[in-house]
Parts: structure tokens; sequence; C-alpha cells
């Protein structure tokens, strides 16, 4: 029991990073985003990696 509650707590988490990352880059401009080398397109794929999922 104690390990299936301590993997879904660390998936848990794991969202919420993604979802603060999602958050935060797509306030930026596109120029910010080309500045970290960042596609608009690919928000999403770095917001997964950035999390760990």
């Amino acid at each position: 029991m104690t390990e299936t509650i301590k993997f879904i707590s660390t998936k848990l988490g794991a969202w919420r990073r993604y979802r603060a990352s999602l958050r935060e880059l797509y306030c930026l401009t596109d120029r910010e985003l080309t500045d970290l080398g960042i596609a608009r397109w690919e928000i999403d794929d770095v917001a997964r990696r950035s999390a760990g999922l």
C-alpha cells in the first residue's frame, strides 16, 4: 500500500511540474522562446521532459 501511495504522489508531483512549466512557457513571447532555443510547437515536449514525464 505504501508503494502505491508513493507512486501516485510522485506522478502527481510530476504532473504539477508539467502544468507549471506549460503555464510559464506559454506566457513567453515568441522572441523570448527563440532566445531560449524553443519553438512554440515544442512547448509540450519541453514541459514533459522538464517534469520527467
